[in-house]
């Protein structure tokens, strides 16, 4: 059992409150998804219960945490330091005293579709994928035994099969499992209770929810009861006016009759005078009734810019016409060969297992189109770390030249997209994964590229976030070639999906993901 009492977080850079008065029991056995934007919190509370001194460097947070059985803590990101060390070290050194045997370490490597080789590895943990990476501190987990698990973006960087395994793992595991993601699909199909963490009236006021009902109940039941709320405050705010009207109709009135009254005329004063008094007690009891009117509901909604006209690419223009008898990393043969055609306006994703080479061959398709005229091509990479320097400000990244016309311009973009004027001055390091990625985002917009090269774009954009997103690149008038799997986004958003393995790269029937 898990049991969170009056949880309250503070972040330190700007005093600003995250988290307030958050109260929670997760029953043993029990799935529990944490949701909200970016940077509302969700992994702080993670390590908090993990261990508080984990956010003592950017966070203040009070409040107790009553835990039963053995915790197991699945990060987002490796530190620095943890990077570079070999894989078979860090299995042992995560495994505790006991090294795993090899038949226990052959087991759960088949459950996660992983090669038992690669957890003897000396390879350094930086040097592997992404899913890799996160296969193997699900291993230590599970082969630890742990009887809680938080899960921080557990799917961000599987592939289709394994997130496959990773939905089926969490419904039919009896282990009690805390977890961040922003898989819509994963969430519906496993979380059967939601924390809800939210940030409204521009990230003035916290607001924390905790509810006992699968997500996708949760976010329907949700959504009817804002349009219910918003409906009846709609009606009662319309009568009012209508009330408001009136009285102010009668009090104009009265007050003019009362002033252009003859002082010959006592006996009118008197009743205008009384009259004038009861209007208000009219005016005072409309008073008192406005503040009982019910409140037009206020939710932490997904806000995008719109692209700027003009950006496009013309309709069946070539814009990569792509053959390669091999994709190599140094002497390792990923693919052979490889054929890809590209037009304009198409959305291409690419999909296949961890390792295959995806990003390696985004990377090839990059420096291909970078150099064409008749193109603006913007890169959106896995690792955003690739992307800002040490210094970078959301301010500075977006508007590198500092003129006042573009940081005026990025200031309103990131307004837009709900930074805070605090958060534009941050350093770009210090935010959450999801704000980054809207970073990236915004520079392909502002830049007005017309052709986005984007390596797995919606892995950090909350669930609450992703149907925005994926509506503005199914709406996107240029080009998108992704690494994408995100279910989703591949069966909304591409009009081609592509497999690539050690044989090439084949069309899919978007029906069969």
């Amino acid at each position: 059992m898990l049991q969170v009492q009056h949880f309250q977080l503070i972040q330190r850079k700007d005093n600003r409150v995250l988290v307030e008065d958050l109260s929670f029991v997760v029953n043993d056995g029990e799935k529990v998804a944490i949701i909200g934007e970016e940077g509302d919190g969700k992994s702080s509370l993670l390590r908090w219960i993990e261990n508080p001194a984990h956010i003592e460097s950017y966070a203040e947070a009070s409040g107790t945490c009553t835990v039963t059985g053995l915790v197991g803590y699945l990060s987002q990101e490796l530190a620095e330091e943890e990077r570079e060390i070999p894989v078979c070290e860090w299995l042992d050194a995560a495994c505790g005293v006991e090294s795993p045997s090899y038949a226990a370490i052959a087991r759960t490597a088949k459950m996660l579709s992983l090669d038992p080789a690669l957890l003897w590895e000396t390879r350094s943990l930086g040097s592997l994928s992404g899913g890799e990476r996160i296969k193997v501190q699900l291993a230590s987990l599970l082969l630890r035994d742990c009887d809680i698990l938080l899960l921080d973006e557990p799917s961000n960087d599987l592939d289709l099969m394994t997130v496959r395994w990773l939905e089926s793992f969490l419904q039919r595991t009896d282990k009690t499992v805390l977890y961040v993601s922003h898989d819509e699909l994963l969430l519906e199909r496993t979380a059967r209770a939601v924390i809800h963490l939210e940030q409204v009236r521009r990230k003035t006021i916290s607001r924390a929810t905790f509810s006992r009902k699968p997500y996708r109940q949760y976010i329907e039941e949700r959504s009817a009861s804002f349009a219910h709320q918003a409906q009846v405050a709609q009606f009662e705010q319309k009568e009012f006016r209508e009330k408001k009207d009136r009285y102010l109709s009668i009090y104009n009135a009265v007050d003019a009759a009362q002033r252009n009254l003859s002082r010959r005329d006592p006996s009118t004063g008197r009743l205008l005078k009384k009259k004038m008094h009861t209007v208000q007690s009219l005016g005072r009891r409309l008073e008192k009734e406005q503040e009982s009117l019910t409140e037009t509901p206020e939710a932490e909604w997904a806000i995008l810019p719109k692209i700027e006209d003009g950006v496009f690419v013309p309709n069946g223009r070539t814009v990569l016409d792509l053959r390669l008898d091999r994709l190599c990393i140094g002497d390792r043969v990923l693919a052979e060969p490889i054929r890809l055609n590209v037009r304009g306006p198409e959305r291409v994703c690419i999909i296949g297992q961890n390792g295959c080479g995806k990003s390696t061959f985004l990377k090839r398709i990059e420096r291909e189109l970078i150099g064409r005229t008749d193109l603006s091509v913007g890169y959106m990479p896995q690792a955003y770390d690739d992307a800002f320097e040490p210094d970078d400000t959301p301010i500075t990244f977006l508007a590198p030249n500092g003129d006042k016309a573009s940081v005026t311009k990025a200031r309103l973009y990131l307004g837009s997209m709900k930074y805070t004027t605090d958060e534009m001055e941050h350093s770009v390091r210090a935010l959450s994964g999801g704000q980054r990625a809207k970073l990236l985002l915004l520079r392909l917009i502002l830049q007005r590229n017309n052709v986005w090269i984007l390596d797995e774009p919606t892995r950090n954009f909350s669930p609450l976030s992703a149907p925005a997103v994926r509506t503005l690149f199914a709406s996107f008038p240029g080009t998108i070639i992704a690494v994408s799997h995100d279910r989703k986004m591949l069966r909304e958003v591409a009009t081609a999906v592509y497999r690539m393995d050690e044989t090439g790269l084949f069309p899919v029937d978007r029906d069969e993901i």
